[in-house]
């Protein structure tokens, strides 16, 4: 048996899941900081002694890794390597009963809204006057705001509201206060993240308010990109596109997932709208701001769907074509609306499916990047990995959307900075560039001592 560890707590945070999950680990950590925990963010080395996993619920695979990560980290306890384990987020509000039940060696289990009680087992304090206080786990230069929690959507396919609640609106002059606060520390760019950023605000101002707080954020000095995920296509609030058309700092960037695009299964999904209205309303965001680039995700294999329904769906694909795509297997989640339908698309199906959408929207993706053949895009360096230097334009979300790639054996890019790039290369999802003005290469050090020498 293993006695109790003598040294000082050290708290690793592991976060799966999505950028919702990367913010609700940042507050906490930000919290255990503030109450003078030692605390890390998925160490490398699990030098930490005390694990505290935020868990992804949504689909089959996240949920996989969930449960694949609790168990390493459990037996990692029962080998005495940590001294204990906590469980958070979606998954564990989801299955709480189950998981206490499977695997009993976690100490205890959290919700997605039970912060101050992990906290208090965590021997801190929950300290309400931290508005904007988190430690990011992103690059120094971007940062994910989450401007509201949960969702009032009836999407028959989807777990959100099970594992997140109603929706709920953060106060415009919160928001606003949490991104000055960032900007002190260096970021410039804001990434705006919610379950559905279409209802911002009707809840706390009884109005669709995410172009008013678009109008407040462009104020804050030292945010130079502001990007849009998560919208909802039924009841956009089109005064947003006046504000991205407008002001600079708003990025000409959408996410605006529309899952599908056949009436029938629309209407299954509960999506509140048509194949009609959705060409339609892509067509009024292209007409008012026409170099937007649009992001969207969609579902394959949904119950019921035909091959006919498919060709529907592949054909609006090539007919609209996106800047940005990315295509899923539809996942059977208990407790959803479209759980009592059978389940009836066979997983090779499903599987052929996707690849067929994504090689439709690879070969648009490359015709729209032979266009930037020859311009000059002004873009934001992320990270140097070997021998190349990776940034993004305007045009591109982290992780998700193209890199622009430039050779770093030849060029000094600064990361964290915006540099004029001229592309001269493209590939399906690769733009290869170079500054458009010589960046100088910083001297060393020891060199900076030889030339005062002489």
């Amino acid at each position: 048996m293993r006695t109790k560890s003598l040294k000082k707590n050290k708290i690793n945070v592991v976060t799966l899941g999505c950028s919702k999950n990367v913010y609700d680990s940042e507050v906490l950590m930000g919290q255990l900081k503030a109450n003078g925990k030692d605390v890390v963010h998925e160490d490398e080395n699990d030098e930490g002694n005390i694990v505290v996993i935020n868990t992804c619920g949504f689909i089959g695979k996240a949920k996989e890794e969930s449960i694949d990560t609790i168990l390493h980290y459990a037996q990692k306890k029962e080998r005495g390597e940590v001294d204990k384990v906590f469980v958070s987020g979606c998954l564990s509000e989801r299955y709480k009963p189950d998981l206490e039940a499977e695997i009993t060696n976690v100490d205890q289990y959290f919700g997605t809204h039970d912060l101050p009680n992990l906290l208090k087992v965590l021997e801190a304090d929950y300290k309400h006057e931290l508005i904007g206080e988190r430690l990011t786990t992103t690059p120094d230069h971007y940062a994910y705001l989450k401007i509201a929690e949960g969702c009032d959507r009836p999407c028959s396919f989807c777990a959100i509201p099970l594992m997140r609640g109603k929706h709920k609106s953060t106060p415009i002059e919160e928001i606003v206060i949490e991104a000055t606060k960032l900007a002190e520390k260096g970021i410039k760019e804001l990434m705006l993240i919610a379950q559905d950023l279409t209802y911002y605000g009707l809840d706390i101002y009884k109005k669709r308010a995410l172009a008013d707080l678009l109008k407040e954020l462009v104020k804050v000095d030292g945010i130079e990109w502001i990007r849009l995920h998560y919208a909802f296509p039924s009841g956009f609030p089109m005064d947003v596109l006046e504000v991205m058309k407008n002001e600079p700092k708003v990025c000409n960037y959408l996410d605006i997932p529309l899952q599908h695009i056949n009436t029938e299964i629309l209407k299954s999904m509960k999506r509140g709208t048509t194949h009609e209205k959705t060409t339609a309303l892509i067509h009024k965001f292209r007409e008012a701001v026409p170099n937007m680039a649009i992001r969207t995700t969609l579902i394959v294999g949904y119950p019921g769907e035909t091959e006919a329904q498919f060709e529907e769906l592949k054909d609006w694909v090539e007919e609209m074509r996106f800047e940005r795509l990315g295509a899923f297997e539809y996942s059977h989640e208990e407790n959803t609306g479209a759980y009592v339908l059978e389940d009836d698309v066979p997983a090779d199906v499903k599987f052929r499916r996707v690849n067929e959408i994504m090689e439709v929207q690879s070969q648009i993706s490359w015709e729209l990047n032979q266009e930037k053949i020859g311009k000059t895009f002004r873009c934001l360096f992320d990270r140097k990995d070997g021998e190349f230097y990776y940034g993004r334009t305007e045009f591109d979300s982290p992780d998700v959307d193209n890199d622009v790639i430039v050779d770093a054996t030849k060029y000094y890019i600064k990361l964290g900075e915006f540099i004029d790039i001229k592309i001269h290369d493209a590939g399906d999802f690769d733009l290869h560039g170079t500054p458009v003005v010589k960046q100088e290469r910083p001297v060393p050090l020891n060199q900076k001592k030889k030339i005062t020498q002489n």
